[in-house]
This record gives C-alpha cells, structure tokens and sequence, in this order.
C-alpha cells in the first residue's frame, strides 16, 4: 500500500476496503509480535513504519522473533518524523506504527469470528454489548474480559468499531486476545441463547446465586440502555449492582468490569 493509503486506515470505510487496520505505539506493537510469535496464521502480513530511532529498537526484537517462532511476512519500512506525524493521529507520535491485516475477511458480517489470541478456547460466557459508542468504554471492557479470559464479546450493528484507533489504544493489546464477533443483530440472540440477564435498577444482587446461570450478558448504549421491547422478547431476568443510591447510573466499562469480576470469582 502506498503512504496516503495507509494513512486513510483511521477510517473505517477504507479499513473495510483495504482489509488493515493500524496499531500504534511501542507497547501494543511489542504486544502484536508476542501474539505473532505463537499464531503467525492468523496475522497475514504485517508492516512496520518506524522513524530512524525505532529501527534498532524493531531489530532487537524482530530477528529472534522470527528465528525462534517462525514469524513470515513482517516488513520494515523507515519513515521521516514529518511522514510519521501526518501518518500518526497522535500530537505526539512515538515513531512506531504497524499496517496489520483484519484477522478475517469477513469481519463486518453477521458473527464474524475475529480474535487474533494465541490461547483461544470455546469461551464459557457472553457479553453483548447493544449499540456502545465510546471508543474509551469499548477498550475498557476488552481489557477487562482479556484479564479474565473464557468470555465472547458480541458487538450489535452500530457499535463503535472495534479497529477504531483509539479503541485499539485504551485496549492496551487487550483486542488481541479476546474473542469478538460483530454486527450481531439483538433479535438473533434468542437463535442462539435460551437465557439472557441483563442489569437493571429493580434487579436482583448480581451476587446472587442465580447470576451466573446465564449464556449472555445484555448491556445497552451508555445513554438508551437495552430497548426494552427487546428485553421482553428475550425473556431477558433483570440483576443489578447494589450502591450507595447516592447517583443513579454506573458507567458502561465499570458495570462490565464488575459483572465479570462476579462471574468469575
């Protein structure tokens, strides 16, 4: 790809259309080539634009990589600062950035399957998220359900799109190892799953006995919720996060986090 194309991949149109996506950033770039280096497969080609002062840096590591784990197809390629800087959209980038393959072709259909893990293993609980649109409170929740581990994220159309820069970012490599399939319509849910909770402020205690008897986890746009017609299709059982009753909501990211906590402990 040339430069101007690649600097088009923070949009997720061309993200679609050239099948890459950009991963920012001398920690999550660290983080891709210790995933390549158990599940070189699933990665396709991978292109790194380093400035002059990354190149040892990307040399240190790259080799023994490949000598020792058999990662194919990584290239190099060395950019000026103002050439990083118009490809960055960071106001202050690092000077390392990779060109990485979205993990399938099929990635904007109806349950795509798109982990990129090294220890993918059928996953024992499911969290849909209906329609989250803060790229912050997306990359929150993979950070979480990836330090637990054994959970599917389920995204429905709409959502913010997982590739999306800043996602990829705040996931802090966390995307690489959990389980995702997107455009997940709500109604086809019930094909799927006999039993659905969801949170809600006249729920049960999620620390019940009962909450950890269901297939899938519902959780809505940080300001709609779940609609609630779709919640009664579902047959969905309503639990809720005891609090101080001081304020009336909890932020998306911490309602997950403390949910996946509670059915994990």
């Amino acid at each position: 790809m040339k430069l101007s194309e690649v600097k088009k991949l923070h949009q997720k149109k061309f993200r679609t259309q050239f099948g890459f996506y950009l991963v920012e950033g001398e920690h999550l770039v660290l983080e891709l080539i210790n995933v390549a280096q158990h599940d070189s497969s699933t990665l396709g080609d991978i292109t790194l634009y380093v400035t002059a002062e990354y190149e040892a840096w990307v040399k240190e590591r790259l080799p023994a990589s490949k000598a020792a784990m058999k990662v194919e197809g990584v290239r190099i390629e060395t950019l000026s600062s103002q050439q990083m800087q118009q490809l960055s959209d960071t106001k202050s980038p690092q000077g390392i950035i990779a060109r990485v393959p979205l993990p399938n072709s099929t990635l904007y259909s109806e349950r795509s399957q798109t982990s990129i893990s090294a220890n993918k293993s059928s996953a024992e609980k499911y969290i849909y998220l209906y329609e989250v649109q803060d790229p912050g409170n997306l990359g929150t929740i993979l950070r979480t359900l990836a330090w637990f581990g054994d959970f599917t994220l389920l995204l429905s159309p709409n959502s913010v799109d997982p590739y999306n820069s800043k996602v990829v970012r705040s996931s802090m490599g966390a995307i690489f190892h959990v389980n995702m399939e997107l455009n997940v319509a709500l109604e086809s849910l019930s094909e799927r799953f006999e039993r659905f909770a969801f949170l809600d402020m006249n729920g049960d205690n999620i620390t019940s006995d009962t909450f950890g008897d269901y297939q899938c986890y519902l959780f809505g746009n940080e300001a709609r919720g779940v609609p609630a017609d779709a919640l009664s299709k579902l047959n969905a059982t309503a639990y809720t996060i005891a609090g101080s009753g001081t304020i009336d909501s909890l932020n998306l990211a911490s309602a997950v986090n403390i949910c996946a906590y509670e059915l994990t402990r």
